[in-house]
């Protein structure tokens, strides 16, 4: 540049010299390097802020045309965005014919981290700001060029106004600006990119990100044609890189149910249909639009430790990010769609983001609008139990973290039974309770046919009690956490001290004739108590069995059985938290002839109860060659 000149930052603004050098405010270089190196993540996304500046600039010039049809006197009002590559020059140039800039407003907009142009527009149009679809700030966003850019030319005229201007800057220290002849209306920003920066040269990579993150810009954003002789992929064409197109903005009754699955298809990457589709706009204190989906499969990534959400967000159809935590709830994470606000931040990082309260009220009103929709697709049984049988899992992770939502919640959870086939809810079950009846029981283990026919639930099928089986490992943290549902507990079956003397039942389960003496049972539990030793914490008489002989319980109070061997399988060791009672049938002919033997045929026949107790619970027996010992010295002498 020539006729270079310094001018204060602070003396009246007189009639512009040709050439001016600036400083940044003071703050701004610290900024500057947080923004480029620490505020975004990915770099590639200084083309979104970009494209979102210059679709701003446009939606700009379109308000201010309604009361000023002047300013679009030298053009006819088709706003465009456009890039422009230049390999040999290693420059990438995103232009726009929006309102553009004059001379104090590059300074003011580009001279200081994160100034609202935005927000003082919409300051300056006073209440009527609803009626104005606008994003973004002309500040943090536009300085993410430096990201993959060691210069940064701005040459930019405004709507009305017959001169242009040029700002320019390293991005280091401060920038000059100079008067620019034979200027466009709008702005035209040039990226001199870094060496470590060439990818961003390349149309394809464009491509990808403009699909990615603008792909539903409302304005066409179009890669001009290739110059270069020798690339590969000259075009003489210019090429419309996005659909320019917001399915989610439009009304619900111009989307048609095709062209819903199709968008599913393409924001969930799945290739089933949508079990549900919602499809909202909020308005009030925060407004967005959704339109989010319910797959009819799960997802792969459904329990992936890091249970992250894949909803998209959007601000004003500009991409922000499809993982963040707070958008949906985790037991939610299974849905896919989009949620785009206006009223979000555009130009902050997505941890920043990550914390804004507004998207906390997003997440809010969507759980809501999900929950009263999955309330309505109860009503039909059988459809919900599609939902059920591929999400329940996740969904009652909820029961256990969200105590707000917890009764919405357990309304729509349903469960297995040992009374019905299907699915059923803790509504039909209450209606089912026996009289005396006081607690919700319940099972847990792995195996829904094994929970059927464990001898712990002998006793309550006996009297005609349903039990829960419960089959997903959440259910050994969401049921002690819910504890009650109107006003029943639940009481694990494989917990001892169950008491049935109040329940009025079937009068199968208090059948006691057969039951050895109360004085033979007594000495035989002293003697199991000797044998056994430290493997159990007791042995008592049980009320629950009534075709097996023994069974493994978990002490009142102590850790289940089944939580225990997750534990396990996790590398952990329970160790004293596990108290483990071995329960046995009075009534049972094996028990009562275990009174008529003593001695080592006692003590085997004990270990021989136990390790059947432990493999009937599915754990591992402590010493398979001693089993199969005296299991071949019991069966030896049977078959004498």
């Amino acid at each position: 540049m020539t006729n270079k000149t310094t001018v204060d930052e602070n003396a009246p603004k007189t009639e512009s010299p040709k050439t001016e050098t600036r400083e940044f405010q003071a703050e701004v270089a610290k900024l500057l390097d947080l923004v480029v190196h620490s505020l975004y993540s990915n770099r590639e996304i200084f083309l979104r802020e970009l494209i979102s500046n210059a679709s701003d600039a446009c939606d700009k010039l379109r308000y201010a045309a309604l009361t000023d049809s002047k300013l679009l006197e030298d053009a006819s009002g088709d706003f465009a965005i456009h890039l422009s590559l230049d390999k040999p020059g290693k420059t990438l140039t995103i232009s726009d014919n929006g309102i553009g800039m004059n001379h104090d407003e590059l300074i003011a907009n580009l001279g200081t981290i994160a100034k609202s142009g935005t927000a003082e527009f919409l300051k300056a149009v006073g209440d009527s700001k609803k009626d104005v679809n606008l994003i973004g700030q002309f500040g943090v966003g536009f300085y993410s060029a430096f990201m993959v850019a060691d210069k940064v030319d701005v040459v930019s005229r405004k709507a009305g106004d017959a001169k242009g201007w040029l700002w320019s800057s390293d991005g280091k220290g401060g920038f000059t600006i100079s008067e620019q002849a034979d200027t466009q209306r709008g702005t035209r920003i040039t990226l001199h990119m870094k060496d470590d920066a060439t990818e961003f040269l390349e149309p394809h990579r464009l491509r990808n990100i403009v699909k990615t993150y603008s792909d539903h810009i409302a304005l066409p954003v179009v890669l001009d044609p290739i110059a270069d002789e020798k690339d590969a992929e000259k075009s003489s064409d210019a090429e419309t890189l996005n659909s320019a197109s917001a399915l989610w903005m439009r009304a619900k009754s111009d989307v048609t149910a095709e062209q819903y699955k199709e968008f599913y298809h393409h924001v969930a990457h799945a290739f089933d249909e949508p079990w549900h589709t919602l499809h909202y706009r909020a308005e009030g204190a925060i407004e967005y639009t959704a339109l989010l989906f319910i797959p009819t499969q799960k997802p792969m990534d459904l329990f992936h430790p890091e249970r992250k959400s894949h909803v998209k967000l959007y601000v004003n159809r500009v991409f922000i990010s499809d993982q963040l935590d707070g958008l949906m709830p985790r037991y939610l994470r299974f849905v896919r769609g989009v949620v785009d606000s206006s009223d979000l931040p555009l130009n902050v990082s997505r941890e920043m983001l990550q914390n804004n309260p507004m998207l906390k009220k997003i997440q809010t009103g969507i759980a809501k609008r999900l929950l009263g929709d999955l309330k309505k697709r109860a009503e039909k049984p059988e459809d919900y139990a599609v939902f059920w049988e591929a999400f329940g899992p996740v969904f009652k992770e909820g029961l256990y973290e969200e105590f707000e939502r917890r009764d919405e919640l357990l309304e729509l959870a349903r469960f297995k039974s040992t009374s019905v086939d299907g699915l059923m809810s803790l509504k039909d079950y209450v209606g089912r309770m026996k009289e005396g009846q006081e607690a919700i029981y319940y099972i847990t283990g792995d195996n829904l046919s094994v929970l059927k026919n464990s001898p712990q639930v002998e006793g309550f099928l006996a009297k005609g009690v349903e039990v829960l089986l419960l089959t997903d490992p959440i259910d050994e943290f969401w049921v002690p956490t819910v504890g009650t549902y109107e006003g029943k507990s639940f009481k694990s079956v494989a917990e001892a001290g169950t008491d049935f003397t109040k329940i009025k039942g079937d009068d199968k389960a208090e059948d006691k004739k057969d039951e050895a003496p109360a004085e033979d049972t007594k000495a035989l539990i002293e003697k199991l108590k000797a044998t056994l030793g430290d493997a159990v914490a007791d042995v008592r008489v049980s009320d629950r069995l009534t075709g097996s002989p023994v069974c493994l319980v978990a002490d009142a109070g102590g850790m289940s059985l089944h939580l225990a061997r997750m534990l396990k399988q996790h590398g952990e060791n329970p160790g004293a938290a596990l108290r483990k009672v071995l329960e046995i049938n009075p009534k049972h002919t094996l028990i009562k002839r275990l009174n008529s033997i003593d001695g080592a045929a006692l003590n085997d026949a004990a270990l021989l109860l136990l390790d059947q107790a432990r493999i009937v619970e599915g754990e591992a027996v402590p010493d398979p060659a001693a089993f199969a010992k005296r299991l071949s010295a019991f069966l030896e002498k049977g078959l004498a």
